[in-house]
C-alpha cells in the first residue's frame, strides 16, 4: 500500500511538472515566421527516440515555414561530419545537431562558424567547439536524480535494514549526457553504497565500468549475462538495476528473462519506448523517464525563429553546461516520471502513442 501511494503521489507531481517544465507546443505558434533553411543532424535511426526527435523537428520546422534538411548518420561519425558539411554547402542558416560523439565535430563546426551558420546542440552537448550558440535539452542531471530517487524510495533505503543488491547500466561514454544521467543517480545512491546498504555484487560502479557503447541493447544484454553468471547464478537476489535508458533496460530485461529465476528486480529506464512501456504494463520494467520530444522540438523551433530574426534565443540556464570553450546558453525541459499507474495519462491521453501501439 505504501508503494502504491508513493507511485500515485509521484504520478500527480510529475504530471503537473509536464505542464510547466518546458511549456506546451502552443508556446511557439504565435511566433513570427520567416523563410530559411535549417539542417537537422540526428545520430541514428536504430533507437526509437531519435526517429521521433527527427520527425517532430521536421514537422514543426516545416509548419513554421522552413526548408528542412533532415539526415541520420547510422551512428557513424564520418557520415555525420559529411552530412553537416553538405548542409553548410547547401546554404543552411541554422544547424540543429544531435551529435554521435560530442568531441568529433570541431573541424566541421569551425567551417560553419566561418560562414556565419548558427549551431544549436540538440539534447547532446557538443564539446570543445566555440561554434555552438545554444543548447536545447532536458535536465539530464534531473533524469538521473529521478531514477536514483525511485530506487531509494521503492527499496525504502532510509528505513529498511537491507542490504540490497544493485547493478548499474549507463550510456555511451562519448555522449556527454550519459555522465549527467549517471551523476544524478549516483549522487542519490552513493551514500547507501558507501554504507553497505546497497551492494554492487559485480563491483562495477565507476562510470567507465558501467558505460554502454552506443546505448546498445545488445551490449547491455551481454554485460548483464556476464554479471548474472559471475554473481547471481547461485540464486543471489538482484534487488534493483539502475538503467539510464530504455535501450539498456531492454537488454537487461532480456538477459534476466533468459538467465535469472529469482524475484524480479526494480528496473529503471528513460524515453518511454514502445517496447519498454509494454514491459512496464507487464511488470517487467518498473519505470521510465518520459521526455516529450514534441515539447523539446517546439522549444528548438522557437530558438531557430529567434536566430533567424537576429534576436537572442530563449534560455533558462546560463551556468550549467560548459563545453570546454565556455558555458553554452541552454534551455532545459523538465523530464517526468512514468510507470504503470500514469502512462495512459502521459502517453495516450496526450497523443504521444495510441492504445493500439501499446498492445
Amino acid at each position: 500500500m505504501k508503494k502504491k501511494l508513493l507511485s500515485a503521489v509521484l504520478a500527480v507531481a510529475m504530471t503537473a511538472s509536464l505542464l510547466v517544465g518546458c511549456g506546451s507546443q502552443a508556446d511557439v505558434k504565435g511566433a513570427t515566421r520567416g523563410n530559411g533553411k535549417v539542417g537537422v543532424a540526428m545520430p541514428t535511426k536504430d533507437l526509437q527516440r531519435w526517429n521521433q526527435d527527427g520527425a517532430n523537428m521536421e514537422e514543426q520546422l516545416k509548419a513554421a515555414g522552413y526548408d528542412v534538411d533532415l539526415q541520420y548518420a547510422s551512428n557513424d561519425i564520418a557520415t555525420q561530419v559529411s552530412q553537416i558539411e553538405n548542409m553548410i554547402s547547401k546554404g543552411a542558416q541554422v544547424l540543429v545537431i544531435a551529435s554521435i560523439d560530442g568531441d568529433s565535430l570541431g573541424t566541421v563546426l569551425a567551417q560553419a562558424k566561418e560562414q556565419g551558420v548558427k549551431v544549436i546542440a540538440y539534447d547532446r552537448l557538443i564539446m570543445n567547439s566555440d561554434a555552438v550558440s545554444y543548447y536545447a535539452t532536458f535536465d539530464n542531471y534531473m533524469v538521473g536524480t529521478k531514477q536514483g530517487e525511485y530506487i531509494k524510495q521503492q527499496l525504502d533505503l532510509d528505513n529498511a535494514a537491507g542490504p540490497f543488491n544493485l547493478e548499474i547500466f549507463t550510456g555511451d561514454p562519448g555522449d556527454n549526457n550519459a555522465r549527467f544521467f549517471y551523476g544524478g543517480a549516483i549522487d542519490v545512491l552513493k551514500p547507501y553504497i558507501e554504507s553497505g546498504k546497497l551492494v554492487v555484487q559485480s563491483g562495477q560502479v565507476d562510470f567507465d565500468n558501467v558505460a554502454t557503447a552506443n546505448w546498445s541493447t545488445e551490449n547491455a544484454h551481454a554485460r548483464m549475462d556476464a554479471i548474472i553468471s559471475a554473481n547471481y547464478a547461485d540464486g543471489t537476489k538482484i534487488d534493483a538495476v539502475l538503467c539510464s535508458s530504455d535501450s539498456t533496460a531492454l537488454g537487461v530485461t532480456n538477459s534476466l528473462m533468459a538467465n535469472y529465476t529469482g524475484e524480479w528486480p526494480i528496473i529503471t529506464g528513460q524515453d518511454c519506448d514502445v517496447a519498454n512501456v509494454k514491459n512496464m504494463i507487464a511488470g517487467k520494467q518498473s519505470m521510465s523517464i518520459f521526455k516529450d520530444t514534441r515539447t523539446l522540438a517546439a522549444k528548438t523551433v522557437e530558438m531557430v525563429d529567434a536566430i533567424m530574426k537576429g534576436t537572442e534565443a530563449p534560455v533558462n540556464d546560463t551556468s550549467t553546461y560548459n563545453n570546454g570553450t565556455g558555458v553554452i546558453p541552454s534551455f532545459l525541459c523538465e523530464p517526468v516520471f512514468a510507470d504503470a499507474s500514469n502512462y495512459k495519462e502521459l502517453l495516450i491521453d496526450s497523443g504521444y502513442y495510441t492504445e493500439d501501439q501499446l498492445k
